[in-house]
């Protein structure tokens, strides 16, 4: 037997108005397309269709059951249970009617939402226990509550959740309260999903949008029958005003600022070797032990060290920094990272983390100058010279992320800067590789200045591109760039997202374009790098001037 209008669940209900009622709902229906105007449903399951088709799962015992209407119901109270499903969103509010079943003895138990999905082990979560609601993020098994609000929770009750995701900023609300928020930016995109956690749950109506605000409204079946010939007027009420976030504190002189300065990852900001000994190198073997050594160092190069080729690794909490104008490495590069695993999708406790490299002039090496890999985050790389390398003067790839490359000079460099390594690497990369590229000289340097996969945002401001016969930026595989304050001179294509795989976006504003027919490329929206730290556009004339005065070695 088909359900009446009255059983159906809220967003199946107006359709069966609409539908009884087309020729006196037109003004409900201009209603609803003003109200839904402004959010992008990215996606929505009521499970009318009787199947969850589209969700992955992981632990439970999970179906679509009837109760009143299809809902997807979780019924094991006896494991960690998780459905997923969707893209990798950034700026998303996902919304699902909740009806706890049954919590399990014990504490912690809970049921709720997921936001942000990087896997089954590291997301957002918002979810209520038999007496408070939680917003929290799980990151590699581990649980951390960010902000927590006391509630009366009835199992056999219907409750509906909202989580929240825009830049860092963090809200959950229950049945339309701002109940919680908080700032966090451990993943910045990921898919949607359910979770019980020792306990079951029925869930229902779920609907993911761009945007914050109402959304479609979403409640509990009502008993009222509405007339034979009805003309609903939807009550939507507006949503609390987000939570303003603040503007983030800009890093003092001679520290970290743009993406290496940010709190994220268990790291705040990046200090390098601060704190530890400080040591002077001019050989070769001083150089190697002193780059291995497990505890934090300042590593002051003297002179220009050779080095067997082609990299060699730099352990956490280093600083290396060159003295004078005229020191740093030949022969060799650095590489910042643990070795290659494909398996591991999600930063290990032991990457790589708080380096600085300043400068130094790394020259002539068989491989890379500097790779970043494997979940590497907080380093800064700053005011060196970067040239005559075999494949990328600086890479980033991996997974890495929570970077800054300022002040460098790059020039007699072809292949010069990746930002994510291969088309195929999105389990480790989509999320992350959250670099900011700004006052760099691409002296000459061909292509790659940088090519970038699957991050977001890439911030690239205020750099001085001249001579390049390559192209300037490249964006592909959905990356995000945000391209602003940059001169670009005699550039052929300062900006692209055709170089292979599939198109990025690129967001371009207040950039000067000379001494070429290639126009500056763009594409689609892109997060603000405002949401994660601030800074101080400079205007894009003085760029040329300032930058080539600036960048390199002997000037810090």
């Amino acid at each position: 037997m088909s359900a009446s209008p009255a059983q159906l669940p809220s967003a199946a209900r107006r359709r069966a108005w609409l539908a009884a009622g087309i020729a006196t709902a037109v003004t409900a229906t201009v209603f609803l397309m003003t109200a839904t105007a402004q959010a992008a449903t990215l996606f929505s399951d009521d499970f009318n269709d009787g199947n969850a088709n589209g969700w992955s799962k992981s632990g439970g015992s999970w179906s679509v059951v009837t109760d009143g209407s299809p809902v997807y119901q979780q019924s094991s109270t006896g494991s960690d249970a998780k459905a997923q499903a969707g893209s990798a969103w950034g700026n998303q509010s996902v919304q699902a009617r909740v009806k706890p079943l049954a919590f399990s003895s014990g504490t912690g138990r809970f049921t709720g939402i997921i936001g942000r999905g990087q896997s089954m082990t590291n997301y957002y979560y918002l979810v209520l226990t038999n007496s408070q609601v939680l917003l929290g993020r799980r990151n590699s098994g581990g649980y951390t509550t960010l902000a927590s609000a006391a509630a009366s929770v009835s199992t056999g009750t219907w409750y509906t959740l909202r989580f929240e995701a825009f830049g860092s900023a963090l809200r959950g609300y229950l049945n339309g309260t701002l109940v919680a928020s908080a700032t966090d930016s451990a993943f910045a995109t990921g898919k949607v999903g359910l979770t019980t956690y020792f306990s079951s749950a029925s869930f229902d109506d779920v609907v993911v949008t761009d945007t914050p605000g109402p959304g479609p409204s979403i409640s509990p079946p009502v008993t009222q029958t509405p007339p034979q010939s009805p003309s609903p007027t939807p009550s939507v009420s507006p949503s609390p005003s987000p939570t303003p976030t603040g503007t983030p504190t800009p890093p003092q002189p001679g520290q970290a600022d743009g993406f290496a300065g940010v709190n994220a990852w268990g790291q705040n900001g990046t200090s390098g070797g601060a704190g530890g000994a400080t040591v002077t190198v001019n050989t070769t073997a001083a150089f190697l032990s002193a780059i291995a050594q497990p505890s934090p160092l300042i590593i002051q190069v003297s002179g220009m060290i050779s080095l067997p080729g082609p990299m060699h690794d730099v352990t956490s909490n280093k600083t290396i920094v060159g003295l004078g104008a005229n020191s740093g490495l030949t022969g060799g590069g650095l590489n910042v990272g643990l070795p290659i695993d494909d398996d591991i999708l999600s930063p290990p406790a032991n990457a790589v983390r708080n380096v600085i490299i300043r400068n130094i002039s790394i020259t002539n090496c068989p491989d890379d100058c500097i790779n970043v890999m494997m979940f590497s985050h907080h380093i800064w790389i700053d005011h060196n010279d970067l040239s005559n390398q075999f494949d990328g003067a600086l890479d980033v790839k991996r997974g890495s992320s929570y970077v800054t490359i300022s002040w460098n000079r790059f020039h007699n460099s072809d292949k010069n800067s990746l930002l994510g390594h291969d088309d195929s690497n999105g389990a480790q990369d989509i999320g992350r590789l959250k670099v900011s590229y700004h006052h760099n000289f691409f002296d000459g340097s061909i292509q790659r200045n940088p090519r970038v996969r699957f991050g977001e945002p890439v911030h690239i401001y205020n750099n001085y591109f001249l001579h390049i016969t390559g192209y300037g930026v490249a964006s592909q595989m959905n990356a995000g760039v945000l391209v602003e304050g940059n001169y670009f001179d005699d550039v052929e294509k300062p900006t692209r997202n055709d170089v292979g795989g599939t198109a990025g976006r690129i967001v371009a504003r207040n950039n000067i374009n000379v001494n070429t027919e290639d126009p500056i490329v763009t594409s689609g929206s892109v997060e603000e790098a405002s949401n994660y730290y601030s800074y101080t556009l400079d205007n894009a004339a003085s760029i040329p001037a300032t930058v080539a005065a600036g960048a390199g070695v002997g000037k810090i």
